[in-house]
């Protein structure tokens, strides 16, 4: 009886051992199984929660710059580009450029709640940061200095001045300001308009010889056909490329005897004051000039003055647009 009554608890022991060590796998297999199963309810979580959406990313000319979601205050600072493309989709600035301290005629539309953010190339750090701008245009002519100053106070973009970007800017300022649809609508009504100035025009200009002047500092000069307003005549009319405009690297200074020599058949001079602080006459010393009396433009009375604003850079969408109405008129005397 006595071994009967130990073996039984013997083996009462090793049961109870036995259904520990099973309850023990089971609690901690039923633990990780919790674990896991947590960890996946909170992935799950992550992946349904809506995502915040605080920013975006822009990209432009095969830039990516990641900008606020809403992007109301906009502030140009040397892009006179950006200004321009502003009075076509009508957009407001709350900072802007000026010109001799103040905002000439042609940008009043859009600068009557705008403060001065300085000069074209002068910007006003402190006034820039005053007005929290959700982004900054700067001119891709800037210093790179210039734009990392700018970058610590809001995303810059470089707004070019090349004047073959002109559709690629205007969709810019479209999507910063939300006038997407605007922007193409004004793109493909260039596009319509120089179908019917090209029809107007025919080969009328076929065999004449068709320049773009700017007087600045009293000088003349010519530019690129790639700049000024040159890809209005040259690449969009079709008109024939003076070999000094082609041989032209950048903003060139030509003499009066040199000018001469190309005898252009029309003449487009562009005259700012502004440009010409320190010799207000040069327009009439330069049309009244004897060796300008000889040339072509001057005998048939094609020579026109300041068709369009002064200030117009020539390679933007609004002065494209102005520039092709303006010309074809000029062109069909």
């Amino acid at each position: 009886m006595k071994f009967m009554l130990g073996l039984f608890l013997v083996m009462a022991m090793i049961l109870s051992a036995c259904g520990g060590d099973k309850q023990g796998k089971e609690q901690a297999v039923n633990s990780e199984s919790q674990n896991n199963a947590s960890q996946n309810e909170s992935t799950e979580k992550k992946a349904d929660a809506p995502q915040t959406a605080d920013t975006k990313v822009v990209k432009y000319l095969d830039q990516e710059y990641t900008l606020p979601t809403k992007t109301e205050r906009i502030v140009i600072t040397g892009a006179v580009e950006a200004m321009e493309d502003s009075i076509v989709l009508e957009v407001n600035p709350v900072g802007a450029i000026t010109f001799a301290g103040e905002f000439p005629p042609l940008f009043q539309s859009i600068t009557k709640d705008a403060q001065s953010v300085g000069e074209k190339m002068e910007p006003n750090f402190e006034t820039i940061l005053s007005l929290k701008p959700d982004v900054i245009l700067a001119s891709s002519k800037a210093k790179p200095e210039v734009i990392e100053q700018l970058n610590k106070i809001a995303p810059t973009i470089p707004y070019s001045h090349i004047s073959t970007n002109w559709e690629s800017n205007l969709r810019l300022l479209g999507e910063l300001s939300g006038k997407q649809e605007q922007a193409e609508k004004e793109i493909a009504q260039y596009k319509t308009d120089l179908d019917a100035a090209k029809s107007q025009l025919g080969d009328s200009l076929k065999d004449k010889k068709v320049v773009a002047l700017r007087i600045r500092g009293g000088e003349q000069y010519i530019y690129p056909d790639a700049v000024f307003f040159n890809p209005v005549l040259y690449e969009d009319l079709g008109i024939a490329v003076p070999e000094e405009v082609k041989a032209a690297k950048a903003q060139e200074l030509i003499s009066k005897e040199k000018f001469a020599d190309m005898n252009p058949d029309y003449l487009f001079i562009q005259f700012s004051p502004a440009e010409n602080k320190e010799t207000p006459d040069a327009l009439e010393k330069f049309k009244n000039d004897p060796i300008m009396k000889n040339i072509k433009a001057f005998k048939d009375d094609h020579v026109f003055v300041n068709v369009v604003d002064p200030l117009a850079q020539g390679g933007t969408a609004y002065s494209k647009i102005q520039f092709l109405k303006e010309a074809v008129s000029h062109l069909t005397k």
